[in-house]
């Protein structure tokens, strides 16, 4: 637990041995209920399977308990040095289309638009709509 810094458990009581250590299932669960409930691990549950992470505290325990010095700590608090990643060109040609920027993509070839002969611009101007009732929220209310 310390060394990770987490503790993975399935949920099964009766497993004769737990899938990392030499101890039962159930001595691993009863163990990691006894830090829970003294707030040194938090537990997490999905999938028939336990997740317990240490926290500051419990990190503090375990060093006491163990007798280690403070410089020991565990796997999730390590800082790993990130591979540093490719950069990306700041100019030029983005994307397959090179030539074209994202305007023009948007508004589409100049001969009218993709969807050839249409008309661009909302509704006639003597256009106007009309609710006459119906079903849903503007349904007259009254019986069915």
């Amino acid at each position: 637990l310390f060394k990770e810094g987490v503790m993975v458990a399935r949920k099964d009581f009766n497993a004769p041995k737990h899938s990392e250590l030499d101890v039962s299932n159930l001595c691993v669960i009863k163990a990691m209920q006894s830090l829970k409930s003294r707030g040194y691990v938090k537990e997490q549950f999905a999938w028939r399977h336990y997740y317990w992470y240490l926290t500051d505290e419990g990190i503090q325990y375990l060093r006491d308990y163990l007798h280690l010095p403070d410089e020991v700590v565990p796997d999730t608090l390590k800082k790993t040095a990130k591979p540093e990643a490719p950069r990306r060109p700041t100019g030029g040609q983005r994307g397959p289309s090179g030539d074209r920027d994202r305007d023009s993509y948007r508004r589409g070839p100049s001969s009218g638009g993709y969807g050839g002969d249409k008309k661009l611009g909302g509704a006639p101007g003597g256009f106007e709509p009309s609710f006459r009732g119906g079903f849903g929220r503007g349904a007259p209310s009254g019986g069915y």
